[in-house]
């Protein structure tokens, strides 16, 4: 497998083409965003470490019933995914109140809630990425009642596997964004875990350890990311 020509830059990953028509390339960047790109920065090191946890937590996930595109990590930077075809939807599985959720909602952040709660957003920037409910989603071809069946299935196994780990080393999962992809006529998760897409606090602290202190100019979001890398204990 030989890595080609770029085909895609994005906030965080660059994606590249090989010479395998069904593999990727992603290449994980410093850069960071917030609010749909209108802030932007650098966090040094992040891309290593989205890089690393993301597959590290893939890993996990499969071994727990949740197929997924990794193939395998390539250097600190780089992994080999499976293409897939990207569902245009954002799925968000959240167990506390906190940020767009809290304030559009009125439940004050922090509020543990009384069961996970599902969203689905569609993935489109020129609309602001609005939020659909499975009506919707089917309406607009995004997704058959079928895919967002199996959607929801895997999106509540991933919220209790990385809950569980996630609190065996002191971290709250607060909520998480995941993306999922058809690859031969099968569902896998895709995308990323990371910083990036999750709220993790301190479960002692409720310290942000997450993308908040970059949106919310918290400040050592470096140091809080290699906090996260430290205790899942990734080399």
């Amino acid at each position: 497998m030989e890595k080609l020509e770029q085909l895609y830059e994005g906030k965080a990953k660059k994606i590249f083409r090989t010479s395998d028509p069904y593999i990727l390339v992603i290449e994980y960047k410093d850069d960071a965003a917030a609010f749909h790109g209108e802030k932007k920065g650098t966090i040094l090191g992040k891309g290593i470490i989205n890089n690393k946890m993301s597959n590290y937590t893939m890993s996990l996930l499969e071994k727990n019933g949740v197929p997924t595109h990794l193939i395998r990590e390539l250097n600190d930077r780089e992994t080999a995914v499976k293409k897939v075809e990207i569902v245009p939807l954002e799925v968000i599985v959240r167990n506390v109140s906190a940020g767009n959720f809290a304030r559009r909602l009125g439940v004050e952040e922090g509020k543990k809630l009384p069961c996970p709660t599902l969203e689905f957003l569609y993935k489109d920037d020129a609309l602001g990425d609005p939020m659909v409910n499975s009506y919707h989603a089917v309406a607009i071809g995004a997704a058959t009642f079928e895919e967002i069946d199996q959607i929801t299935k895997y999106a509540f196994l991933i919220n209790d596997v990385m809950s569980k780990y996630f609190k065996d080393i002191g971290i709250l999962l607060v909520d998480f964004k995941v993306e999922f992809g058809r690859y031969r006529g099968q569902l896998l998760l895709a995308d990323e875990i990371s910083p990036d897409t999750c709220r993790l606090w301190d479960i002692n602290t409720n310290e942000r350890l997450d993308k908040d202190r970059f949106r919310r100019d918290l400040g050592n979001e470096t140091e809080a990311c290699q906090e996260v890398f430290r205790r899942l204990g990734i080399r």
